[in-house]
């Protein structure tokens, strides 16, 4: 007799499942049905999950944000509460995080480009993501709040980037981290007047 999985269950069986055909086969390949399919399961159950392809890829991308957003805090409980080190592991985790999940992360990204609700989804992440580091960096900073915010939606723009060109083997996870640090911190530190 096969025990029926609890709906949260099903849903992580599912995702997992999507994870790994955008892995194997890329986004083209992820429909509900072939997700369905390769689940063992029936279609109404993927469809009552995640109701369109578009729900499916932004419950991926979801996921993986949330597990960066879980990595990021874990590492920065344990750091010293100083700009430079905490510049670290912001961009260590960042790169990690991306490492961990591969090249989905940011194929998910792409085939979305143009839907309305991963677009809502990634502003409201984007947002999200410029107020935490904000709340973890200006108070290691003499830098005004309002500037630091600002900043921080360059810093992930930059994180983006350089994580784009780690994942296509352009540069090391090193460099890749270590570059974002260096920005965070000529970034973030206090502007000197000139003369």
């Amino acid at each position: 007799m096969v025990q029926k999985l609890s709906n949260a269950d099903r849903r992580a069986q599912l995702l997992e499942t999507a994870h790994a055909i955008v892995r194997e086969q890329g986004t083209d390949a992820l429909t509900l049905g072939a997700l369905a399919e390769r689940a063992g399961v029936s279609k109404p159950i993927a469809y009552r999950h995640f109701e369109t392809r578009s729900g499916l890829m932004t419950a991926l991308y979801k996921e993986i944000n949330e597990r960066q957003s879980i990595a990021l805090d874990e590492a920065l409980q344990h750091t010293p509460k100083r700009l430079a080190d905490v510049a670290r592991v912001v961009a260590t985790a960042y790169m990690d995080c991306v490492i961990a999940v591969g090249a989905e992360f940011h194929a998910i990204a792409a085939a979305q480009k143009g839907d309305a609700q991963m677009g809502a989804y990634q502003r409201e992440l984007i947002e999200h993501y410029a107020e935490s580091y904000c709340a973890v960096m200006a108070p290691l900073t003499s830098l005004p709040e309002d500037t630091v915010r600002r900043r921080a939606f360059g810093i992930l723009g930059a994180a983006d980037a350089l994580s784009v060109e780690m994942v296509r083997g352009a540069i090391s996870k090193e460099q890749a981290a270590n570059d974002l640090a260096t920005l965070i911190i000529s970034w973030l530190s206090p502007e000197r007047k000139p003369g």
